[in-house]
């Protein structure tokens, strides 16, 4: 097989198994069905499903154990309580309807830990002209700050339009790199934002091509670990002995190659 007929294989099985959709769109439905109940006097706005499972960009639990489901919960907030108290709404929530599940801060959000899947709520408010703040990373205690949480969605895909659908299996193979080699380095979401605007208008002909562009055009700060360092040093080295030996005609070499960065599964 060559490197892009292998890439573009492993791009696949990086998508969620129709099972594992099924069991998610369950639990959001429960969910769902539980914030309505337990909040039945009207405090709340609205509450939804974001994030990259709504971008198709979320990796299943077998690549990635801490994947997870982003879901806002929008309180009215009559009076203007700090970001803390309505994470503390959230956690008496989900230890009166979830008192079997793992339940845990982890800033700004409240994470529920499902056998199946993890969900991060995230406590926003909104105001008269439907603008939402979620707590600030820096202060989430006591600060708001904004956020537009299906924005980057329509970017994405005019992006995934205009290369030929290769980034949302760019992304995905990026993202399993730096789950699974990188140790989580970078944001999830901060690289789904890197790749799309880096070939946002610049398409390339394989999927090859935009992971080994991608690496390529990573570089790290003065003050990062000699450890990222050199992870990234050995990924840069592998994607060129991988354009070396495909060059050389040696596609079960590329392959081996290859599959150091992005193993089989």
């Amino acid at each position: 097989m060559s490197v892009n007929g292998y890439l573009t294989t492993l791009s696949s099985n990086l998508v969620l198994s129709s099972s594992e959709n099924s069991s998610i769109r369950t639990s959001i439905s429960t969910l769902s069905s539980r914030l309505n109940s337990y909040f039945n006097n009207g405090q709340l706005h609205k509450h939804f499903q974001f994030g990259s499972s709504t971008r198709g960009t979320i990796l299943p639990r077998k690549a990635d154990s801490n994947s997870d489901i982003d879901y806002m919960v929008v309180f009215k907030n009559p009076n203007n309580y700090k970001p803390e108290t309505l994470l503390n709404y959230l956690r008496n929530f989900m230890k009166a309807k979830y008192s079997r599940s793992e339940i845990y801060k982890d800033s700004p959000t409240m994470v529920l830990e499902l056998n199946h899947i993890k969900f991060e709520l995230v406590p926003a408010i909104q105001d008269y002209w439907g603008n939402l703040s979620i707590p600030s990373r820096t202060n989430f205690l006591s600060d708001w700050m904004s956020t537009d949480p299906t924005g980057f969605n329509e970017s994405l895909i005019n992006a995934n339009r205009n290369n030929n659908s290769k980034i949302k299996p760019a992304i995905r193979l990026m993202k399993y790199w730096n789950t699974n080699k990188l140790n989580y380095y970078y944001s999830s979401f901060l690289l789904e934002k890197w790749v799309v605007n880096k070939f946002h208008y610049s398409s390339r002909p394989y999927i090859k091509d935009y992971v080994f562009d991608s690496i390529e055009s990573l570089s790290y700060n003065y003050n990062d670990s000699q450890s990222f360092k050199g992870k990234l040093d050995r990924a840069k080295q592998i994607v060129h002995n991988t354009r070396i030996y495909e060059h050389q005609g040696k596609p079960i070499s590329a392959e081996n190659e290859i599959k150091k960065l992005f193993p089989e599964f």
